[in-house]
Formats: structure tokens, C-alpha cells, sequence
């Protein structure tokens, strides 16, 4: 399947799908900012695209540039994020705004070292904005491209659980050697993974390489290991995130009334946290930078921060 005409026709085919079926997402406009990109992936991180395009669209009126983000009351931004969810990513995108604005003369950066130096910036999210931002045929590998990669090439009916070096070399070794379409290739693939390759109810019909997948001609095989979905009913993570809609909507409550306050809310469905969640999870949200705690005891306030 790694012959090199085969690859060929792979790379051909997948960029010739998407000029039909790419999605007509702001941030793969030509006239997108590089800090419109690097803010669509920040956003974009374990977030559906149907979510994050509003809150995408509210921000970029709001704060076009790094600088005016780095301005604004961290309050302000956590408010905006709204339901994205791992709201920490809000505030490492305005430690980022701020080093861009004061290191970058307010420009993001298209160096792929510059990038990785920015605040929540990792290496994903580094080669993507140098690809999507400013055509550098960086190898991008998301979950989406590493699913259709396993299918297509390695026969496989999921990639591993988490990232390998063996698929980092793969998808390095199925870049195409041309600099534009390899820019092209890496959003085609993770286009064909998000719409027609996708984890539970792939599209062969429609995919424009079906006849080529190597999953298909070995019998469309069961994935080596059962995929296990992320808990959420009764976690840390769910209490969490009913206090935080709390704090975006009121700005400030009383430590003494978050039990009342977050069942009237109906954000924790049938849970009932005990004291000690409770007191886990604000500890959390305060060490975190998500919010700040006035006070002692009963009298205790928790506000989102000034």
C-alpha cells in the first residue's frame, strides 16, 4: 500500500474529494488570520466543530487580534468560552495572546520553535497552525487523520489509543513531496476522517479511496482493542463544570448554597455530590486560575477571577 503510484493516487484522489466536500469553515479562509487559525485549534481540541463555530465567531468580533485578548479581564474570557468545555484552555490562550502581543510585535509567529514556546501550544497544534496559517508542509496527525491512515494503509479498523512512533513515521512518509499539497493532504485526510472515515459509522460509499483501503480488502476487520468512552456522570469533571456555568452566569456565589444552586440547575442530572467533591473541585478550579475564593467559612465566596 506504500507503493509509491499507489500513494499517489492516494493523495490525488483524497485532495481532489475535498475541493468538492470541504466544509466552508471560517478559519480555512484565505483571508483568516494566523490568529484566527491558532485560536480555531485551541478551540478545536477534543470540541466538535458544530460547538466551536459560534464561540469561534463571537470571539474573532471580540478580540481580533492576540493583543486584545491579552487585555481583557480573565473573567471576561472565561465567559465567552462558555459550554467548550477544559476552560483552562480560555486562559492558556491568553498567556499565549499576551507572549505573542509582547514578543511577536502582535503577529502569531511561523516558526514551528516560536509556536511550541507559546503557552498551551503543543505539537500538534504547532505543526497545524504552520500548515493551515502559513502553508508549511508541517506533518499534522489528529485523531481524525490517524483513523483514516490505519484504515487506508496499515488495514487496520482503529489507530492505537494513543499516538505512536510508528504512526508519526507513517504519516510523515505519506506526505506528498510538493509543499502545497502536502498542506492540502493533511486538511483532506482529516476532512475524510471527520465526515466519511469516521469511528463508528464509516462511509465507504462515499469514500473516494474505498477501493484502495487496505481495511476493506482485509474484511473490514474488528478494531484490536474495545474503545471505551470518556465518564462523565458523577466525575470531578461534571461537578466542575456546574460550578463554572454557576460562576459565568451570577459571576459570584456563596460557598454555602453550590449544592442547591447546581441541583436547581439540573446541569448534574440525578448526582448529588458530597462536601468533600464539592471542596475538590473548587480547590481545583482555584489552583487552576478559573476562579478565586473570598473569605472563610460559611460567609465564603467564589467569583470568577478580576
Amino acid at each position: 500500500m506504500s507503493a509509491p503510484g499507489i500513494t499517489s493516487t492516494l493523495h490525488h484522489r483524497v485532495n481532489d474529494w475535498f475541493s468538492v466536500h470541504a466544509r466552508d469553515l471560517p478559519w480555512r479562509d484565505p483571508e483568516c488570520s494566523p490568529w484566527g487559525v491558532l485560536v480555531s485549534e485551541i478551540m478545536l481540541q477534543q470540541t466538535p466543530v458544530v460547538r466551536v463555530l459560534p464561540v469561534w465567531t463571537a470571539w474573532m468580533e471580540r478580540w481580533p487580534t492576540p493583543r486584545d485578548l491579552a487585555a481583557e479581564p480573565p473573567g471576561e474570557i472565561i465567559r465567552a468560552w462558555g459550554r467548550l468545555g477544559y476552560p483552562r484552555r480560555a486562559l492558556r490562550l491568553q498567556a499565549a495572546a499576551a507572549e505573542i502581543a509582547g514578543s511577536h510585535g502582535n503577529r502569531v509567529p511561523n516558526r514551528v520553535d516560536q509556536l511550541l514556546a507559546l503557552p498551551g501550544v503543543g505539537t500538534y497544534t504547532a505543526a497545524a497552525v504552520a500548515c493551515f496559517a502559513f502553508d508549511q508542509p508541517e506533518v499534522v496527525v489528529d485523531t481524525n487523520i490517524r483513523r483514516a491512515h490505519a484504515r487506508a494503509v496499515s488495514g487496520r479498523a482503529l489507530p492505537e489509543k494513543s499516538l505512536t512512533t510508528a504512526e508519526m513515521a507513517l504519516a510523515r512518509d505519506l506526505m506528498p513531496e510538493d509543499p502545497e499539497q502536502a498542506c492540502r493532504w493533511n486538511a483532506a485526510v482529516m476532512e475524510l476522517g471527520a465526515l466519511v472515515c469516521t469511528a463508528r459509522s464509516p462511509q465507504c460509499e462515499l469514500c473516494p479511496v474505498a477501493d484502495l483501503c487496505a481495511w476493506r480488502a482485509a474484511g473490514m476487520p474488528e478494531p484490536h482493542y474495545k474503545p471505551t468512552g470518556q465518564a462523565w456522570a458523577g466525575t470531578d469533571r461534571q461537578v466542575r463544570g456546574a460550578v463554572m456555568a454557576l460562576l459565568r452566569d451570577r459571576g459570584s456565589v456563596a460557598l454555602s448554597a453550590l449544592p442547591a444552586l447546581t441541583t436547581s440547575a439540573g446541569t448534574l442530572g440525578a448526582h448529588r455530590p458530597e462536601a468533600a467533591q464539592y471542596e475538590r473541585c473548587v480547590d481545583g478550579l482555584v489552583s487552576d486560575g478559573l476562579a478565586v475564593l473570598n473569605g472563610n467559612g460559611p460567609e465564603a465566596m467564589l467569583s470568577l477571577p478580576g
